[in-house]
């Protein structure tokens, strides 16, 4: 067992899926792979996103130490990036399986169209 801000976890993959499990977390993680990204860059390559969940959804990842917030406040307008932490990167091998694994699941399911 272990425990995470009081709730508790029963196994490694749940302590995992804590830090990248929903929706859109590990969607926004696999798009800061290439690269520190503007909040309107990653809006734009994830358009089915709503901006509350994208904010709500970088909040979480900066809170938990997956992502970095820079503030560049040098020059008007205001500028901020999102990037990847050092403990974020280690997440990269996951990210990578779990792209992979979704490109056969799209090959092998019948369910699965590309628009």
């Amino acid at each position: 067992m272990y425990t995470i801000d009081n709730k508790t976890y029963p196994c490694c993959t749940s302590v995992t899926m804590k830090f990248i499990g929903g929706k859109w977390k590990a969607v926004i993680l696999y798009h800061l792979i290439e690269g520190a990204k503007r909040y309107n860059e990653i809006r734009k390559e994830i358009p089915t996103i709503t901006e509350r969940t994208l904010s709500l959804q970088l909040k979480q990842l900066e809170e938990d130490g997956i992502i970095s917030r820079k503030v560049f406040t040098e020059k008007p307008p205001l500028v901020v990036e999102y990037a990847l932490t050092d403990f974020g990167e280690t997440l990269l091998p996951v990210l990578n399986e779990i792209t992979k694994w979704g490109n056969g699941a799209i090959e092998q399911s019948n369910k699965i169209t590309r628009d």
